[in-house]
């Protein structure tokens, strides 16, 4: 088909369009830019005498969901010098078979999208296309170069690459903003990269993990550790777990089924309860008195930790000291389950202390490994760790961005 007007295109600016044709299912357009001066790259002398032309197949955009590529009538220039160089133009670069259009679309779906494979299937291109472009935009900030927070906060996830089963993520506790993330959640990868980059950090958000306590402490200048709420209250309902499936071995088989059934009614607060909920507690706490102290113990922690996060920091002391009445309570009751959770309480309690009065948690991170979890089952996981950790850092730094150009 013949224009016989110009024709502005999105990414073709400034060329003129020769026609349109479709040829085998790919739409093609051909173009070429009109003659003007041009500088001599090498004794910079303007000149418009050209040389000869050359054919280049480009590949762009799709049009009309159909394969598209631009057929650029390409003009080469030849200076008094005897130099001859190839004409600018605002659409492919050099030593390129793609447009920069073509190139910045499939950049932003390298981030957005859910499978590199998914990505070349609807650009018409192969996998490793793709990898090449999504290397390119990993800028440098991603690569780890970046000095930490004063805050962090950083929890394991199960991330099943580089040969790894879990990795670390570092995130900033203040901003909620995935910072990095190590290849593995050993001792030394921590505490070295700590070292590196973690010369201003004063607060470290974490579990209740040894190592991970260990590598902080080990690597920075007595830096200020919080334990996480959901970590160190989850063990008195693990501890109250394991005391109701001690009791339930011995009642009669149907009891002990509909008690595994309805075992949430235990982990719930004793405000929150249905009458169908407090019927089968009377009913199981007949048949057990050491699980009705069980589960009055965990009222008591769960109302000194809600008193706690009412008193706020400046009242530490208050919250100290209502901490040691409990234990006082588990001890008296001889739970041995409870008295091993009190003896792990008492092992972090300055970090436990520490999360009323600084106020930090881990929670938002535990959202951030769930949206990782997601993005790496979507995919059927990643085997290259350097790729999934880019995955990972982009997806955050440019969750706002759309899936289309302009």
């Amino acid at each position: 088909m013949l224009l016989h007007f110009n024709m502005i295109l999105p990414g073709l600016e400034g060329a003129t369009i020769i026609k349109t044709d479709i040829n085998e299912g790919i739409y093609q357009i051909y173009i070429e830019m009109p003659i003007k001066d041009h500088a001599c790259p090498s004794c910079s002398k303007e000149t418009k005498r050209v040389h000869d032309y050359r054919i280049q197949k480009i590949k762009h955009l799709k049009m009309a969901e159909r394969p598209t590529v631009i057929i650029y009538r390409k003009r080469r220039y030849a200076c008094l010098c005897g130099k001859r160089f190839y004409e600018e133009n605002p659409f492919v670069e050099r030593y390129q078979h793609h447009s920069k259009e073509w190139n910045q679309q499939v950049q932003i779906r390298t981030v957005k999208a859910k499978t590199f494979t998914e990505i070349a299937a609807q650009y018409h291109t192969s996998v490793s296309t793709i990898i090449r472009r999504f290397d390119r935009i990993i800028p440098q900030s991603i690569k780890g170069e970046k000095a930490l927070p004063k805050a962090i906060a950083i929890d394991e996830f199960k991330g099943d690459s580089g040969k790894e089963k879990y990795q670390l993520i570092i995130a900033n506790a203040v901003t909620r903003e995935p910072i990095d993330i190590l290849p593995n959640r050993r001792k030394d990868t921590i505490k070295e990269y700590l070292r590196k980059h973690g010369a201003k950090v004063e607060v470290v958000v974490m579990d209740m993990s040894h190592a991970f306590k260990a590598a902080v402490k080990q690597a920075l200048d007595g830096p200020v550790i919080v334990a996480d709420g959901f970590h160190f209250v989850r063990y008195m309902n693990w501890a109250l777990d394991k005391i109701r499936v001690r009791e339930q071995n011995e009642w009669h088989a149907y009891d002990r089924k509909k008690c595994k059934k309805v075992r949430y009614v235990f982990h719930k607060a004793s405000h929150k309860l249905t009458k169908t909920d407090k019927w089968y507690l009377e009913r199981y706490f007949a048949l057990s008195p050491e699980l009705k102290i069980a589960y009055g113990l965990k009222e008591a922690f769960y109302e000194w930790f809600n008193e706690a996060k009412r008193r706020g920091p400046g009242h530490i002391e208050k919250t100290k000291e209502a901490l040691h009445a409990f234990y006082e309570k588990v001890e008296e009751s001889r739970i041995p389950e409870f008295v091993k959770t009190v003896q792990t309480y008492r092992n972090w309690e300055t970090e436990i202390l520490n999360r009323f009065e600084f106020g930090y948690s881990n929670g938002f991170v535990e959202g951030l490994n769930n949206l990782t979890k997601v993005m790496k089952r979507n995919a059927f996981g990643f085997r290259n760790f350097a790729r999934f950790r880019a995955r990972i850092l982009l997806h955050h730094h440019y969750k706002s961005i759309g899936n289309s150009l302009g």
